[in-house]
């Protein structure tokens, strides 16, 4: 990490109730390293209600093992489906239920957002996603596409959140 400026850790989620991806990072500046990322599963033949238990005390354990100091959450968009994208959503309220529960900051970012702030482009595919989060995060191993997706918003986090530290340090050296 860069002298003098101490690292943030971020917990980036990319909601889904079958399966969720967790990842986390640290940011200092510029520089972002792999901490840990990993996919909450739930069986499909479980109730409702029992798998959405299982997502909050899957992203609990997350939380209590690795300390973020900041959690960012994709946003859901709707499908052809109504029934999944309302499961889906469900899955989204969990992990920012979670994060808001344990005491973090939380950010929520488009796919499009989370695509150009990785790769460039608001249009990627999430082959392009992962190859680049293996390229800005040395060490990461791709796990599962889902760890991956949570890193990414997590990146897409650490590029929005230092942005708006210089903008509010700015406005604060101005007023002084």
């Amino acid at each position: 990490m860069m002298a003098g400026q101490a690292p943030v850790r971020i917990l980036g989620l990319d909601p889904g109730l079958r399966h969720l991806g967790w990842g986390v990072i640290d940011a200092a500046g510029n520089r972002l390293s792999h901490v840990a990322d990993g996919t909450i599963h739930t069986d499909s033949g479980d109730d409702l209600a029992k798998r959405l238990l299982e997502l909050h005390e899957g992203i609990a354990a997350v939380i209590a093992q690795w300390q973020p100091d900041e959690a960012a959450v994709e946003e859901t968009l709707s499908n052809v489906n109504p029934s999944s994208t309302l499961k889906l959503g469900m899955a989204r309220g969990i992990a920012l239920f979670s994060a808001a529960k344990a005491g973090l900051p939380v950010e929520q970012y488009l796919p499009m957002a989370v695509k150009k702030s990785v790769v460039g482009t608001g249009h990627a595919d999430k082959v392009q996603v992962q190859h680049m989060v293996k390229m800005l995060l040395p060490g990461f191993q791709r796990s599962t596409a889902d760890a991956a997706d949570a890193l990414a918003v997590a990146i897409c986090h650490a590029h929005h959140a230092q942005t708006r530290r210089k903008v509010d340090n700015a406005i604060l050296g101005i007023r002084r």
